[in-house]
């Protein structure tokens, strides 16, 4: 045997290391396969999955708000103020109620003459604004711009959240919101590709991406708002005081808006079923809404109600002809995917804030 012969492995020994190779390379196979196991297994947890489907519900509202709100259009009623004042005083004929007859400390009267009263009022203020705003902003500009710029809403929610809920995200927060995002673009651009934003940028673009912005602001405010309040008090306290609030902004904004508008409407059978229709929905989504951020977040309420549009065009298929697009199937998944993946790791928050923010955990704890 030669010197070189000599100095390489014999068999036996190439025999062993090409079995540690084989072996080793199994056990990092087996590991990453492990690794992936584990990690779609913690997706489908219950932490996980219940806010995936309860963001879902609140997008099949919204969706028939949109629908029925359409409907109206094509009636020639579109009075936002006027449509919204009967949910607000369907929440004060039911939460308002309620809460009038609670014992102890949050009382009605003991928090309408207590500094939360005043709060309250701002609270209620804000939010009839911010449903003005958005729906009169489909007057000015396109339907592709109010989506578009409603989701500075989000931003809005991150960043009063983090000022005034104190909650710290991570990473993994931020790529699901870009993620969500990304869905959300795949939605508007379906929109465009078949044609269902309509042709035409509205009578005043400029104006009406104002209005949409500043009505999303509004909308980030009142989210937050709801949050602390649902999670430090109750649901009920919330959605009593809005409909208290709510039902005199409203009352008295529709007396100065749209009193002419409104005694020109031609109230037949098929306006009023829909209008009736319209105000359920609506509070629906207010009723759902304020247990689902008690649950999870505002943050992640938002980011679910981004796949609205999906369940829109599957029943504008059947009532306004709207075109399929694959597209749409494929941005609603990427936005659902986007929710699960912010969803995967909680917020944290400082001690003082813990009760407010547990977003997800928060479903495991209650």
């Amino acid at each position: 045997m030669s010197t070189y012969e000599s100095l390489g492995p014999t068999s036996d020994e190439s025999d062993a290391e090409s079995d540690d190779y084989i072996l080793y390379g199994q056990v990092k196979k087996n590991a990453g396969k492990a690794r992936l196991v584990a990690g779609v297994r913690q997706m489908c947890t219950r932490s996980i999955v219940r806010p995936l489907l309860m963001g879902q519900l609140l997008s099949i509202l919204l969706c028939g708000t949109g629908v029925f709100s359409g409907l109206l259009q094509k009636q020639n009623v579109n009075l936002p103020t006027a449509q919204s004042f009967l949910m607000y005083a369907l929440l004060c004929l039911t939460c308002t109620t309620r809460l009038a007859y609670q014992q102890g400390e949050r009382n009605l009267f003991r928090i309408l003459l207590s500094l939360d009263g005043l709060k309250y009022a701002v609270i209620g203020l804000i939010d009839v604004e911010a449903n003005f705003l958005v729906v009169r902003a489909y007057a000015y500009t396109s339907v592709t711009s109010v989506q578009v710029l409603d989701c500075f809403t989000i931003a809005v929610v991150l960043l009063l959240s983090r000022l005034f809920l104190k909650t710290h995200y991570k990473l993994v927060h931020y790529v699901g919101v870009i993620i969500s995002l990304v869905g959300l673009s795949g939605l508007i651009a379906a929109d465009v590709i078949t044609g269902k934003n309509g042709e035409g940028g509205g009578s005043n673009p400029a104006m009406g991406d104002l209005l949409v912005v500043f009505g999303a602001v509004l909308y980030g405010v009142s989210n937050v708002a709801q949050e602390f309040v649902v999670k430090n008090y109750d649901t009920s306290e919330f959605l009593g005081m809005l409909g208290v609030f709510g039902t005199l902004v409203s009352g008295v904004q529709l007396i100065a808006i749209e009193r002419d508008e409104l005694s020109h409407v031609d109230f037949n059978y098929k306006v009023v079923l829909l209008w009736l229709g319209f105000t359920v929905f609506l509070y629906l989504i207010y009723t759902c809404m304020a247990y689902v951020i008690q649950k999870t977040s505002a943050t992640v309420t938002n980011l679910s109600v981004l796949s609205a549009d999906f369940y829109a065009l599957i029943l504008g298929i059947f009532i306004f002809n709207y075109s399929f697009h694959i597209l749409y199937l494929i941005a609603f998944v990427v936005v659902v995917l986007g929710v699960a993946v912010y969803t995967f790791r909680p917020t944290e928050a400082n001690p003082a804030s813990s009760a407010v923010n547990n977003d997800s955990a928060s479903i495991v704890d209650k």
